[in-house]
């Protein structure tokens, strides 16, 4: 089996890292003792095309898959940005390919948002059984 990278992941690669290259581990060091949202990194990627990698074409995405999805996370992640800034995209990376293989099309096309990064995705975890309460401003 060859696990080489074919020319088409070698520049989404080299692509991640220009913009990744934008982010020095200062920027980074400076969200890891300050905390918040790294909301310029999410709206570079997200201004390259770069969050709706998974999305079909027809939902304003590339069409790409989940190889290459992985691919540019893998890169981010070596590039500096580690977790906070992987995290920041991989919501609107991994988290809409249920949505975008077994939702109806009302839901393929109001996640698209999320992937295209017009929104960012958000999500919610619970226990089984365990009733979520949702605080009220």
């Amino acid at each position: 089996m060859d696990f080489a990278l074919t020319e088409n992941q070698e520049a989404i690669r080299d692509s991640i890292a220009k913009i990744c290259g934008n982010f020095p581990d200062a920027y980074w060091l400076k969200k890891d003792r300050e905390g918040g949202f790294p909301h310029d990194f999410h709206k570079a990627l997200a201004d390259a095309g770069w969050l709706g990698i998974c999305v079909p074409e027809a939902y304003g995405g590339s069409g790409l898959g989940i190889t290459e999805a992985a691919i540019m996370i893998a890169h981010d992640r070596r590039i500096g940005c580690r977790h906070v800034g992987a995290s920041a995209v991989h919501i609107n990376v991994f988290g809409l390919n249920p949505v975008v293989v077994f939702g109806s099309e009302e839901q393929r096309a109001d996640a698209a948002a999320d992937g295209r990064g017009a929104r960012k995705g958000r999500a919610s975890l619970s226990p089984s059984r365990t009733p979520v309460s949702i605080p009220r401003s």
